[in-house]
């Protein structure tokens, strides 16, 4: 049963704070309630829960023009925000998190603006076949957010600069390169800004919940819970990983998504593994170097370790088992 809506907006770009506001939204939301927090960063590199900022990113060039990295909670692959770019984040408890609902509140919001768009998949938002907003989700103990990016008028040059996306990524999408296959608003709506925009998702929320949605502040939040979330995200440890010296790296590109896998090994045994992805399901990723760890470095055995792992939910079975299809047949 839903009580009330509730929109908020940040007025600040640093996106260690807003992803703190995003994070603190997503533990404190209340059972009955749905949650609409729009945001923006200025320049930033913002790179999914299980990918390898190192791999990901050129972190050179990053530094060289000031901006900066940043690491979400959910899964996904790497995106570059700028003042050109609107995110959006849906938040509520289960029985009130509903992804095509949300996505309809974005698609009914663009045709406000006389803007006819196309969902692909489940986390990507199509205009003329090309891409202007990539979604990606996370949940934890029945909370639930749906977050994205909305481009209207990014530097998409950066795009290229600042990530290195993987040929794998791009053939299994059959395109050249991540400029070909994205596109800003403003090339099919040139009268579009961030704040007609901010408007018609706001209006579009209200129609599509029925309701007329409360205004949730800033000033409303823990500031000392935010000051400590913020100094998570902005931390070495949480944006870059605890690296370690890996003897033997492996790969795939699956349908769900891309896996690297870096191990240590010891006298044929695996004694640490770091396991690196942009799949949309980052529980999965993290739950692979518990699987292998302490087996042998040997095909069958790690197959035979991931064949033991099963979930209730479809597409996680299917990723373990791809996986263990993967493992008993990949070189070593």
């Amino acid at each position: 049963m839903l009580d009330a809506t509730y929109y908020i907006e940040t007025t600040g770009v640093d996106p260690y704070k807003n992803l703190a506001v995003e994070e603190y939204l997503f533990t404190h939301c209340p059972e009955n309630n749905v949650l609409f927090y729009l945001w923006q960063n200025q320049k930033t590199v913002v790179i999914g829960k299980n990918q390898n900022a190192w791999k990901e990113c050129q972190i050179s060039r990053i530094e060289t023009d000031e901006a900066v990295i940043a690491r979400r909670l959910s899964g996904g692959g790497a995106v570059y925000h700028d003042l050109g770019n609107l995110n959006f984040t849906f938040i509520a408890h289960k029985e009130n998190y509903d992804v095509h609902h949300q996505q309809q509140v974005l698609l009914h919001a663009l045709q406000i603006l006389g803007i006819r768009a196309d969902i692909s998949g489940r986390n990507d938002i199509l205009v003329n076949g090309c891409k202007f907003s990539g979604n990606a989700f996370h949940e934890k103990k029945g909370h639930c957010y749906h977050h994205g990016t909305i481009m209207v008028d990014v530097e998409l040059e950066k795009l290229e600069k600042y990530l290195n996306v993987s040929k794998k990524k791009l053939e299994s999408k059959g395109i050249a390169s991540v400029r070909s296959r994205v596109v800003n608003l403003k090339e099919v709506c040139p009268n579009l800004t961030i704040h007609r925009l901010k408007e018609a998702l706001k209006t579009s929320f209200d129609q599509c919940y029925d309701r007329k949605s409360l205004l949730l502040r800033e000033e409303d939040l823990d500031p000392e819970k935010i000051k400590t979330l913020t100094q998570k995200y902005a931390s070495w440890d949480w944006i870059y990983g605890q690296a370690f010296d890996f003897q033997y790296t492996i790969g795939h590109r699956f349908t769900w998504g891309e896996v690297e896998l870096q191990f240590q090994v010891d006298a044929g045994m695996i004694m640490d593994v770091m396991a690196y992805s942009d799949s949309l399901r980052p529980d999965v990723i993290q739950s692979i170097p518990a699987i292998l760890r302490h087996h042998r470095y040997h095909n069958e055995t790690m197959a035979q370790a991931m064949g033991c792992c099963h979930s209730l939910d479809r597409t996680e079975e299917t990723m373990y088992r791809d996986m263990e299809t993967w493992l008993k047949n990949v070189e070593l």
